[in-house]
């Protein structure tokens, strides 16, 4: 008995890789990367997930599961964020920045 299960991958920025496998039932997050034909170096070392939540190259999977390979962040997301802020002025950002003209305060 076979199962589907998608592999996806983005080598960069704006590109995704994603492959549609038929496994065998019980096959593990290795097994489905080893089935892509992508180079070990595609995937090796770096993080896996199931829709979005890590797991370890020996978890078994399930029908329909889909199989991420995280690529390393560049930039911390907080100080991302704070640089992001500090160019656009205290002004021009957070939730009331876009008021309504006449608007009460705050809405």
């Amino acid at each position: 008995m076979t199962m589907q299960v998608t592999v996806a991958h983005s080598p960069a920025p704006r590109q995704v890789k994603e492959v549609m496998l038929d496994l065998p039932e019980g096959a593990t997050v290795a097994e489905a990367l080893q089935a892509t034909g992508w180079p070990v170096q595609t995937w090796q070392g770096l993080d896996v997930g199931i829709w979005g939540r890590k797991a370890h190259l020996d978890t078994r999977l399930q029908p329909l599961d889909r199989v991420e390979v995280y690529r390393p962040l560049r930039v911390d997301p907080k100080v991302a964020r704070r640089e992001r802020f500090g160019r656009q002025g205290a002004r021009a950002a957070g939730l009331f920045a876009r008021r309504r003209p006449g608007g009460k305060p705050g809405y």
